[in-house]
């Protein structure tokens, strides 16, 4: 018969066999609190002898540290979730935290009750808060009790420091290689009308048109490739004679994409296309799809230690993008 493994000692037997009670061992653990020297000498030759190991975890809760980083993502439906980027931002948080003996929970913010945020600054086994898809509501809605422990990937504000890529930058990238390649009639897909971080491609690409002396054709999008699917049908019907399309996400893009194919449009002979985000399948499509590189994994590392470790951190830090010159443009 297997024998089985030695009892862990507990902080009830450091106390037992310190003759102190168990809240005055706690202190002593803890490293905070009133106790004698005499007692905290017992205490600390009892766990030495016992081979006790505070739970992580319990300390954690003990100290009001937090045992657990949230994931908040902001969204008019829950199903904002299912968005591959919240993927790709969770599993660059869970590498971070596993570290730490941190924990990761994922939730939904809706956009029009952020009181949501007061609640977690209250809940002691929060360590933090990073925000995605960040609002100007939701900003003004973080607590104090917050501050120092909420960031963000998207906009920030004075309290709620911001981590995010340039996709202003990228934009412009992206339709100054389309106007160089001799495209005059471009169109853009942009994102979700109520998400502040689309607005800077929609006002590079506006800029860049203007620039050009060119008018621009701008159609929402949400970000999905339905979404660009319908879009693009949107275009077709709108403005015929568009020889580029510029999609704010390479789902959308893919979405374009295969109404082209449909349509018998040759893709890039006819109408050039592209995205942002250089998603896996975006190498992988048919023709390859032109992009631009989106860091998420780096910028949620970031945004994750800037949390756990509560170091002080610009107002913003924004990340480079790199065109990814393939078939489609």
């Amino acid at each position: 018969m297997p024998s089985r493994p030695p009892r862990r000692a507990t902080l009830e037997d450091v106390a037992r066999a310190a003759g102190v009670s168990r809240s005055t061992a706690s202190r002593v653990i803890a490293g905070y609190g009133a106790a004698s020297e005499t007692a905290r000498d017992r205490v600390v030759a009892a766990a030495t002898q016992l081979g006790y190991a505070p739970d992580p975890a319990a300390r954690a809760l003990a100290t009001g540290a937090g045992v657990r980083l949230v994931v908040a993502v902001a969204g008019a439906v829950p199903t904002v979730l299912h968005d591959p980027y919240v993927d790709r931002v969770v599993r660059a948080v869970a590498e971070v935290c596993a570290r730490r003996d941190v924990g990761v929970a994922l939730e939904w913010l809706p956009l029009h009750a952020p009181a949501r945020l007061r609640q977690l600054a209250e809940d002691r086994g929060v360590r933090g808060v990073l925000m995605i898809n960040t609002t100007e509501l939701i900003l003004e809605a973080v607590p104090t009790a917050l501050e120092g422990r909420a960031v963000s990937i998207g906009i920030g504000a004075r309290n709620v420091p911001s981590f995010d890529v340039d996709n202003g930058g990228a934009g412009r990238t992206i339709v100054e290689h389309l106007l160089a390649s001799g495209r005059r009639r471009i169109a853009m897909i942009s994102g979700p009308e109520w998400m502040p971080c689309t607005r800077r491609p929609v006002t590079a690409y506006h800029e860049v048109m203007r620039a050009a002396g060119l008018p621009s054709r701008l159609v929402p999008g949400d970000f999905t490739a339905g979404g660009g699917q319908a879009a693009m049908l949107t275009i077709l019907d709108r403005w015929p004679d568009t020889d580029a399309v510029f999609a704010n996400s390479d789902a959308m893009a893919l979405g374009v994409l295969a109404v082209l194919r449909r349509r018998g449009i040759d893709v890039p002979g006819d109408i050039a296309v592209a995205g942002f985000d250089d998603v896996p399948f975006a190498a992988l499509s048919a023709p390859t799809l032109t992009t631009a590189s989106h860091p998420v994994e780096e910028i949620a590392t970031a945004a994750a230690m800037a949390v756990l470790d509560r170091a002080w951190v610009p107002p913003a830090t924004a990340y480079p993008s790199e065109l990814i010159l393939r078939e489609s443009a």
